[in-house]
């Protein structure tokens, strides 16, 4: 699915708001947009939803405010993948952006230093 023009300046939107955290940047990807900081995706919009990434030190916090994670169908089959919806506060206060941001983007170098060892 084709993304639209409302879709891509929302996304730079969401970037825009995020450069506190650092020189964020966006790609498309998958029907969405994958959002990266050093080359590590930390959050994604897809169908104008932004989603941060999570693990087990912040998954909580996500699931005590009720935020649903990413989920989509494969094969006829729904997967979750480990982003969950960001708080509401974040599109409409830089310093909330902030603050999820970096719990995201810490939780996405766990991640990644996980990977490699």
């Amino acid at each position: 699915m084709p993304v639209s023009q409302e879709e891509k300046e929302y996304a730079a939107f969401v970037v825009d708001l995020m450069q506190s955290v650092g020189p964020v940047n966006v790609k498309s990807m998958f029907g969405g947009f994958g959002i990266f900081l050093h080359g590590v995706m930390f959050a994604l919009l897809y169908e104008s939803v932004l989603y941060f990434k999570v693990d087990h030190e912040i998954e909580d916090e996500f699931k005590q405010r009720g935020l649903e994670p990413f989920r989509y169908t494969q094969r006829g089959k729904e997967m979750k993948m480990s982003y969950y919806q960001a708080p509401e506060e974040t599109i409409e206060d830089e310093d909330e952006m902030n603050h999820w941001a970096v719990k995201a983007y810490d939780a996405a170098l766990r991640a990644a230093s996980k990977k490699k060892n």
